[in-house]
């Protein structure tokens, strides 16, 4: 598993409701650039679906995505189906603030269609680190964002 951590001058659950809303997400993140919720969702609970839109230099694809956790002020994560890869937050009031952690954590085995794209190195030589590069970036932009 892969996490990092900052430290954010905000409420906890102004925090949650930045991380959980997914349609922003192309604010914070190095290569997502959105999301749209599917089915009938309007808003992240608990096995709500949504569609994650991302690109990559001139690469763009989607993937697709449920709601496994979401306790306002607390916590929010998602798994992607196209790299069985859970993505989450979580959000720990302390004195002075908040710690915000994002967290990502492969939880099956990736799909054939994923794992050849994989190896191409289209998406970057040391993708890992390149998550975990990006996970850090995401929250120092969510952070700027809560403190201004």
């Amino acid at each position: 598993m892969d996490e990092t951590s900052v430290i954010v001058d905000a409420p906890p659950d102004e925090v949650w409701a930045l991380v959980s809303d997914i349609t922003r997400m192309g604010e914070w993140s190095p290569e997502c650039t959105g999301g749209a919720w599917r089915g009938g969702a309007t808003g992240p609970v608990v096995g709500a679906r949504f569609v994650g839109f991302n690109r990559h230099g001139r690469i763009r694809w989607r993937t697709h995505c449920r709601v496994i956790e979401s306790v306002p002020g607390k916590a929010f994560a998602f798994t992607v189906l196209e790299s069985a890869m859970t993505w989450g937050f979580r959000i720990e009031p302390i004195e002075g603030g908040t710690q915000l952690s994002e967290w990502r954590e492969r939880t099956g085995a990736l799909a054939v269609p994923a794992k050849l794209f994989a190896g191409t190195g289209l998406l970057g030589r040391d993708r890992e680190g390149m998550m975990v590069d990006g996970m850090t970036g995401t929250l120092e932009r969510m952070k700027a964002e809560l403190e201004r």
